[in-house]
């Protein structure tokens, strides 16, 4: 497994467009009363997408606050999974299989 880190270059701030906000409120609201937080990997990807494909650390925060929990949960949802660029990407974007049946 590869060691996950955010760009060294940072924006300082990050929020939801307006088209992103009305997307990412749609998606809270299917979440019952407490569990709003479910929906982190669905914010993490209105996000990427975005901003050019990669989730800087601004974003990451924006999320916590906006689901009312701890950043540093978030932070492990977006570099557990590969789904997640934590970095800029180009253009085109090409992730290949490591782990093919034998």
């Amino acid at each position: 497994m590869s060691l996950r880190r955010p760009a060294k270059n940072q924006p300082e701030s990050f929020e939801f467009s307006s088209s992103s906000m009305v997307e990412a409120n749609k998606i809270v609201l299917k979440y019952p009363e407490g569990k709003q937080q479910s929906a982190v990997m669905a914010l993490l990807y209105i996000a990427q997408k975005q901003n050019d494909n990669w989730i800087p650390l601004a974003a990451m925060k924006y999320i916590a606050k906006f689901l009312d929990m701890p950043y540093i949960k978030v932070y492990e949802v977006a570099t557990f999974y590969t789904m997640y660029n934590l970095s800029p990407v180009g253009k085109y974007f090409v992730q290949v299989c490591t782990t093919p049946p034998a």
